[in-house]
C-alpha cells in the first residue's frame, strides 16, 4: 500500500475532484500551512488533503467560551477536534492542488485550490503547527454501466436545474456544455446537487462511478418530484434561504 503524508484542511464541506475551491485562510494553524506551502517550489504542486468534519468545528473558538466565561478556548493545530481528531473526519477526503496562494497584507491568505484525486485517511499527526495525515489513494473504479447511467444523470440533472431555477425564481443559463466522462460527470452533479454533507460524502466515497451515479439519479428525481411542488409555497419563503453548491 503506497501512503503519502500531506498537510491537512478539515471543512465542514466535502470537495470533489475536479472542483474549485477558494478559500479564505485566516486562522495561525492554517496561515502556518500555506506558509510552509509556499516553500514549494512553483513548478511542483503545492498540495493539501481536504476532509468533511464528522465531530467537531472548522474553526476553533478564539474567545472565552459558556457557560464559564473563563474558560479559555482551545489552542493549537488540533483545536475543535478533540483529544483524538481522527476520530473527527469522514476517512474519505480529496486532494486539493493550490494553483493560487496570495498572502494579504494583515497576514491572511487568499487560496485557490482544485480538487485532484480522493483519498482514504489512515492517521493524523497533531504535533507540528498545523496537521497532518496519512493518506492513501482510491483509485476511482468506473463500475457497470457508467456510461448508460452517466446519461441518465445527465437528463435527470437538467430536470433539477429547470425545476430548481423555477422554483427560486432565477433564471437557468443555457448553452452552457456539460461533460459526458462518466466519473467527471458524477462528481460534477454530486457537487452541484443541494444536499447535506452526509449526503454528499456518501457520494464521495461511493466504490465506483456506477455507483455514485445510481445514487445520484435516485437523489435528483426524489428532488426534482419535491421541487416539482414548490411554486404553490409563498415566494417570500422561497427566497429568503441562500443556495450553496458545495
Amino acid at each position: 500500500m503506497t501512503t503519502v503524508r500531506l498537510p491537512l484542511f478539515p471543512l465542514n464541506s466535502v470537495l470533489f475532484p475536479g472542483l474549485v475551491l477558494p478559500l479564505n485562510v485566516f486562522e495561525e494553524r492554517y496561515r502556518a500551512m500555506m506558509r510552509d506551502l509556499l516553500k514549494t517550489p512553483e513548478e511542483e504542486p503545492r498540495r493539501f488533503a481536504v476532509v468533511a468534519i464528522r465531530d467537531g468545528h472548522e474553526v476553533a473558538p478564539s474567545a472565552p467560551g459558556m457557560p464559564d466565561p473563563t474558560a479559555q478556548p482551545d489552542r493549537g493545530p488540533a483545536a475543535g477536534f478533540g483529544p483524538d481528531p481522527l476520530k473527527s473526519f469522514h476517512r474519505v477526503g480529496c486532494v486539493a492542488d493550490a494553483a493560487t496562494i496570495r498572502e494579504r497584507a494583515n497576514g491572511t491568505f487568499e487560496v485557490l485550490a482544485t480538487g485532484t484525486t480522493r483519498v482514504r485517511l489512515l492517521s493524523v499527526d497533531a504535533s507540528g503547527p498545523f496537521l497532518t495525515a496519512e493518506l492513501e489513494e482510491l483509485p476511482e473504479e468506473q463500475g457497470d454501466e457508467a456510461g448508460a447511467l452517466a446519461e441518465g444523470v445527465l437528463r435527470a440533472f437538467r430536470q433539477y436545474q429547470k425545476r430548481l431555477a423555477g422554483a427560486r425564481e432565477r433564471s437557468l443559463s443555457t448553452g452552457v456544455d456539460l461533460p459526458d466522462e462518466p466519473s467527471v460527470v458524477s462528481y460534477l452533479v454530486a457537487a452541484a446537487m443541494m444536499h447535506d454533507t452526509p449526503t454528499k460524502q456518501r457520494l464521495l466515497q461511493a466504490p465506483d462511478t456506477a455507483s455514485r451515479l445510481r445514487d445520484e439519479l435516485k437523489l435528483l428525481r426524489s428532488e426534482t418530484a419535491i421541487i416539482r411542488n414548490l411554486p404553490s409555497l409563498p415566494s417570500a419563503e422561497l427566497t429568503r434561504s441562500p443556495t450553496s453548491l458545495n
